[in-house]
């Protein structure tokens, strides 16, 4: 994986039509992250945050520009590949948790590898003991706190020692304590994996816990510092 970077965004722009004729989301927008880096996006309510990493992910199109991940350009793909890709070397933690609400913790994070056709049992016990979730793996998620969901959804994330893991407002719907707990996990686990770090939030503390902070302000990207 020598010289290949986690994610190279070129000339990104992302336009729709709305009640005035365009509206202009992102407008050429450029950057690219390195391996094993841990990344913000920041910037206010409406600036483009949650769409850009839509498109980082290969979850939408954008109207004009490309992302490559990992060297691999997500749009001369078709939607098939991208998932592919995605299945492979990307892991996603959301402010609502998803997860399934019909499966146990331990069958939450078992799916991925399944899915994948790996062996899953073993693994899946082995990162939900990381999180500190081994008294909990026959639960259903209507019957864990918000933390333990939240801790789930990280093994489920990194459970395939994923290459890139992509995370939006990950703590928005924990209380302080319990955010600052999961934080702290992510990062250890992003560390201990060397994964590759993209973090959307308006919290500018967890920000600053990034090794490079990304600023948007209405669909542009107004200042990239390293730390």
């Amino acid at each position: 994986m020598l010289g290949i970077n986690a994610i190279q965004v070129s000339g990104l722009c992302q336009r729709v039509a709305d009640a005035t004729g365009e509206l202009t989301i992102l407008n050429n927008i450029s950057f690219t992250i390195p391996l094993g880096q841990s990344v913000s996006i920041t910037g206010p309510s409406g600036s483009g945050k949650s769409t850009l990493l839509g498109l980082m992910a290969g979850l939408d199109t954008p109207t004009e520009g490309t992302v490559c991940l990992l060297d691999q350009d997500l749009f001369a793909m078709n939607e098939d590949g991208r998932a592919a890709l995605r299945a492979k070397s990307v892991g996603f933690v959301f402010q609502s948790f998803h997860l399934l609400p019909n499966l146990t913790a331990l069958e939450n994070v078992m799916l991925p590898l399944e899915l994948a056709g790996h062996e899953a049992r073993l693994p899946a016990l082995a990162m939900l003991e990381e999180v500190g979730l081994s008294h909990r793996l026959h639960h259903y998620p209507s019957t864990l706190s918000g933390g333990e969901q939240q801790r789930v959804s990280l093994a489920r994330a990194f459970v395939q020692k994923p290459a890139l893991l992509f995370a939006d407002e990950p703590t928005g719907s924990l209380d302080e304590v319990t955010g600052t707990r999961i934080i702290d996990l992510m990062f250890s686990l992003h560390r201990e994996y060397a994964t590759t770090l993209v973090l959307v939030t308006h919290d500018l503390n967890l920000a600053a816990k990034c090794s490079r902070q990304l600023k948007l302000h209405a669909g542009e990207l107004l200042e990239s510092t390293e730390l």
